[in-house]
């Protein structure tokens, strides 16, 4: 059998595989989610508006019967998330936390909420998007450090029941994009083929994008930019149909959300790609089911059907990684990599407590990187066909 054709028939297997892969995805899209839950819509500019004009209303009410206002706020504590089974997301519940004007504990909080509600408002009518770091500098004596509006931004939008995104405040543009996508940014159409090396930086004005076509096959995220490098000097897609998208790291909202944009819209399978070590797993946890302290934004940021493609633990006996490419897990991976195992979600799934188990044994972790141990095409011409041609993921 000649090379061409063994490559010919591997990219059949591998294109059956995902096929089969899709189609066990196809009735996974609609969320029906628990009553005991805090439920959010990603509300347009004009319900966005009514949502907040109805809390002023409110306020004003409460003041002019009693002089003493309170701001009900869903409480976003860690005894507050709730995981849930059936829809495999980490979910807000409805404990609220009350807020008194007059009550000094509470005051400075309010107020600043208060504040980041106003600049809601400005930007809303204004039709325009702000930072996190523009909307600290609008008022520092008010917020005193960053993190101070940071966490009015995130109780505003749980007050107002929307996403942040939907607030037009936004996190700096972050993650990238390439391969086989056309969208459109307001009046402009973007090629992702047609890029270059650099991609498209994922926009986090996400409510000026539209997905246009795609003749992809799957979605591959990778956690690192030196891996996205790689795959887009290859020309990846070129071989294997697919959208390449990288959070350069723990990913950012816009990145999350457009991949959650993309996996709803053209039903593709997703895989992830990250290192062998339990941050890179924990990367691949927020996007596969969210995090905690977003977790009321769960439903528009979790992609509850990614795969773990690799680097898994068992793949580094597998593909023979060299020793002194493999780094000794510290204190700090043992702890979390045991905190990952307290996890229910975790748990509910085998092969990755095996998995996880199987690091704690070997008390050993990889980056990405590791593989070119083997040449710098292996990732992409031996490990990501292999993986995805013998559905060897998690």
């Amino acid at each position: 059998m000649s090379k061409q054709t063994k490559k010919t028939l591997d990219l059949k297997a591998a294109k059956d595989l995902l096929q089969k892969t899709l189609n066990d995805l196809q009735d996974e899209k609609s969320i029906n989610l628990p009553e005991d839950v805090v439920k959010i819509d990603n509300l347009n500019r004009k319900d966005a508006l009514n949502n907040l004009y109805g809390i002023v209303n409110d306020l004003i009410e409460q003041i002019q019967i009693s002089g003493r206002p309170v701001l009900e706020i869903p409480s976003r504590s860690s005894k507050n998330i709730i995981w849930d089974e059936e829809n495999d997301l980490l979910l807000l519940g409805k404990q609220i936390s009350a807020k008194q004007f007059h009550s000094l504990t509470s005051v400075s909080d309010l107020t600043r909420l208060i504040r980041i509600l106003e600049i809601i408002h400005q930007l809303l009518q204004k039709d325009m998007h702000a930072t996190k770091r523009e909307v600290y500098y609008t008022d520092v004596k008010l917020f005193e450090d960053q993190s101070n509006s940071d966490k009015g931004i995130e109780d505003a939008a749980t007050v107002l029941k929307t996403t942040r995104n939907a607030t037009h405040i936004v996190a700096s543009a972050k993650g990238s994009c390439i391969g086989r996508l056309r969208i459109r940014d307001k009046t402009d159409i973007i090629d992702l083929e047609g890029l270059g090396s650099g991609g498209w930086t994922i926009s986090p004005m996400l409510d000026n994008i539209e997905i246009l076509e795609s003749d992809a096959e799957f979605i591959l995220v990778v956690e690192k930019d030196a891996a996205m490098i790689r795959l887009a000097e290859d020309r990846f897609w070129r071989k294997y149909p697919c959208i390449i998208v990288t959070g350069k790291g723990a990913a950012d909202i816009a990145t999350r959300m457009f991949l959650k944009q993309m996996n709803r819209e053209l039903n593709l399978p997703v895989f992830c790609l990250v290192d062998s070590d339990p941050y890179g797993h924990y990367i691949y946890s927020v996007y596969l089911r969210g995090s905690k302290r977003l977790s009321y934004e769960s439903p528009f940021l979790a992609t509850p059907d990614m795969k773990l493609l690799g680097v898994l633990s068992r793949d580094l006996d597998k593909y023979k990684i060299p020793e002194n490419c493999r780094l000794t897990l510290n204190k700090q991976d043992i702890k979390r990599t045991q905190e990952m195992l307290k996890e229910d979600f975790v748990r509910s799934n085998k092969e990755w407590v095996k998995d996880l188990q199987l690091m704690l044994k070997s008390k050993v972790k990889a980056e990405i990187q590791a593989l070119s141990s083997h040449g710098f095409e292996f990732l992409t011409e031996k490990y990501l066909p292999e993986k995805l041609t013998t559905g060897d993921w998690l």
